[in-house]
């Protein structure tokens, strides 16, 4: 009899050992000192330029050159931008020209700011963090912005097959150096939540992808120095080539931690950087029609100063607020749906996430 009630004792523990298992294993664990579901619910942005707001404008003090931070984080950024509850605090911690090791816990000693998972950190003891997005990877060995200058050069020297002929063969090569780079920077996110104490279920990681900021379809006045100098090969290679291929790196980056992934390679179609028709005078807010992509933008003011003056195109070829709005939007959709993949596209005015298709 005594031998019986022990296994029904030791079954007992064992199934309520499993039911809190069971309790637990898609919520925060609950042997935090604080518990995360009590603290109030953010979501948070991490990354470069693309979610920092560049090209919004009216940059946060201290992140406009102030002591060499130039994070230009702007109030038109996507996260700012998100429809979300008033009781939801939207947190952007990404940085114009961060690389995927500034999004990780390695950092840059020399960069202002530091490491963003050092910052996701800190916020953890404030914040029930609901959702990251992670847009990093173009600034890494793909070298995005570097690219788009050789391009700018291939026009003013007329070269030859332009910049995508010098591209085309090493691209591949680039986009698979960074792939580790920024699987490397979403592990090191996933272990400042898994210390925090969430599980992969309780928050949402997602992986951005990039626009294509300029296509073949520029306006001929604007094909110069007063808005895109680009070769048409160049505009055809780095809409249809360049940025898909990015985007397929960071596609197979997000699979490899198990974030979702957010293709956007497609969502500027109608809208780059100089296809406004023209009929307005240029310069006039009318005259980018509705572009959602800066041309190539000057800072003159900037140009007077030495410490400013390398920045002063740093503007150049982003989202201008109605993008951010409009790249927000898509971002909004995909975050209130379940999909675990998808890619922004227009319809009926709008960027929706069209979910894709699992392999």
């Amino acid at each position: 009899m005594r031998a019986h009630m022990t296994r029904f004792l030791a079954l007992l523990a064992i199934c309520g050992v499993l039911a809190l298992a069971v309790l637990v294993s898609d919520q925060y664990l609950p042997s935090l000192p604080q518990q995360p579901q009590r603290l109030p619910a953010a979501v948070v942005t991490l990354g470069d330029s693309t979610l920092s707001g560049e090209g919004g404008g009216q940059y946060e003090a201290g992140t406009n050159g102030e002591a060499g931070n130039w994070c230009h984080r702007s109030p038109a950024a996507p996260v700012h931008q998100l429809r979300l509850p008033p009781e939801v605090t939207a947190i952007n911690l990404a940085c114009s020209g961060a690389r995927a090791g500034l999004v990780g816990s390695g950092g840059s000693p020399e960069h202002a700011e530091g490491s963003q998972a050092a910052q996701l950190a800190e916020l953890t003891e404030r914040f029930r963090i609901t959702d990251v997005v992670v847009q990093v990877g173009a600034n890494d060995d793909p070298g995005f912005t570097d690219a788009v200058n050789r391009c700018v050069e291939a026009w003013a020297t007329r070269a030859p097959g332009g910049c995508s002929e010098q591209l085309r063969d090493d691209w591949p090569r680039r986009v698979e150096a960074m792939r580790p780079k920024v699987v490397s920077a979403l592990r090191d996110v996933r272990a400042v939540l898994d210390r925090a104490g969430y599980t992969p279920a309780a928050y949402s990681l997602v992986v951005q992808s990039y626009a294509s900021p300029v296509g073949p379809d520029v306006n001929p006045r604007l094909n110069n120095l007063a808005g895109c100098p680009f070769q048409p090969e160049d505009l055809r290679w780095i809409r249809d080539t360049g940025v898909p291929e990015l985007s397929r790196g960071l596609r197979a980056a997000a699979d490899e931690v198990g974030a979702r992934f957010l293709d956007l390679s497609r969502a500027g179609r109608g809208h780059e950087a100089c296809t406004a028709p023209g009929s307005a005078p240029p310069g006039s807010p009318a005259d980018v029609g509705d572009e959602w992509f800066t041309r190539l933008t000057v800072d003159w003011e900037s140009l007077r100063d030495d410490r400013r003056a390398p920045h002063a195109m740093q503007e150049s070829f982003h989202a201008n607020p109605a993008g951010h709005a409009a790249l927000a939007g898509c971002l909004g959709d995909f975050l209130a749906g379940e999909a675990h993949r998808a890619t922004c596209l227009e319809s009926d005015g709008a960027l929706r996430a069209i979910p894709l298709r699992e392999p």
